[in-house]
């Protein structure tokens, strides 16, 4: 593990000399290579915790938007993740919008994205999940799959390209998510309105039950919305029978941009914080279920903070890319003292 000071006065400077998406695929690979390792640390007891019938080593997970394929689940065991969610997976492979498309606002403690579910697709996706199966490195965390909506397909097709990656991806996952809250695929963001959000809802849980082994199913939303949007977000949460909700995805709200430095996309770290915190206890305040939360978690107090307003997990995305794996292992050691 790179030690915090190492990681944040020569680690972290170096990598933010070079292009944010080459970073990341340089990061990627070498994740690759960890993931062959096969290490599993021990957690201490203490962090554990049951959430919508799942066991997790700690509260400590990866959002989604990092391993996009699914392609080092291993190595993030080894980080000390207590659990990792892949994707955004959608139906159909697809590119994602055009680069640049990451901007960091170290100014800021930010990053404004556009990559626009950005993956090869559900079938490559299950093919490669089910080759980590056969391999025996399969990871003994959960793991969570999130999917999206293909941009091809049109918004009255999403809830059956939703259904199709959860049906092909069923077998795989311990838990789902859908994404119906980036702000990088054109018109996602309509299916959180009431109508559109009870039709797909009805019918993946439908799907959900017809199977042997129903799986815990989450849904994951903007930090945009208004108090009375989330209200009917919850009663349809509550009424299709949902496990929990995933609070936030990144914001378009760009108002502490510095000017000159705003790009088109979705805002994530610091100034995502007290609006990620500010839904989390009103969702947990207001619903009966789980909520993971992520938005702004860049040190055990951050982190803390979630918890203490609700959340049952927590989420690290930005947090990760600016802090590091140690960041993993300060959230747990307050969580001990706690």
């Amino acid at each position: 593990m790179i030690p915090p000071l190492l990681y944040d006065h020569l680690v972290r400077p170096f990598l933010f000399q070079f292009d944010p998406e080459t970073i990341h695929h340089v990061s990627m690979q070498a994740l690759r290579v960890l993931a062959q390792a096969g290490f599993k640390p021990a957690h201490d007891p203490k962090l554990a915790r049951t959430v919508f019938g799942l066991t997790f080593p700690n509260p400590v997970g990866l959002a989604a938007g990092f391993d996009k394929e699914a392609e080092a689940l291993p190595a993030w065991q080894t980080l000390g993740f207590g659990f990792v969610e892949p994707g955004t997976i959608t139906a159909l492979p697809q590119p994602g919008n055009p680069k640049p498309r990451i901007f960091r606002l170290p100014e800021l403690g930010g990053i404004i994205n556009r990559m626009g579910f950005n993956n090869s697709g559900a079938d490559a996706v299950a093919h490669r999940l089910e080759a980590l199966k056969a391999s025996g490195r399969w990871p003994t965390i959960p793991i969570g799959l999130n999917l999206g909506k293909s941009k091809v397909t049109p918004l009255e097709e999403a809830t059956q390209d939703y259904l199709f990656s959860f049906n092909r991806l069923f077998e795989l996952g311990d838990y789902f998510v859908l994404n119906v809250s980036s702000p990088n695929t054109p018109g996602l963001r309509t299916l959180q309105g009431k109508a559109e959000l009870n039709e797909l809802l009805g019918a993946v849980m439908a799907a959900n039950r017809s199977k042997a082994n129903p799986k815990p199913l989450l849904l994951k939303i903007a930090p945009d919305l208004e108090w009375a949007q989330i209200d009917e977000i919850l009663e349809l949460v509550t009424g299709h029978g949902l496990s929990g909700l995933i609070a936030t995805n990144t914001t378009l709200d760009h108002a502490c941009v510095p000017e000159g430095r705003d790009q088109t996309g979705g805002l994530s770290g610091k100034p995502l914080r007290a609006r990620s915190t500010e839904i989390v206890r009103y969702v947990c305040k207001h619903l009966d279920l789980p909520v993971i939360a992520v938005g702004g978690i860049f040190d055990a107090d951050s982190a803390l903070e979630k918890l203490d307003a609700g959340a049952a997990l927590v989420q690290l995305y930005t947090g990760f890319i600016y802090r590091g794996p140690a960041l993993i292992g300060e959230i747990c050691a307050a969580l001990k003292k706690c």
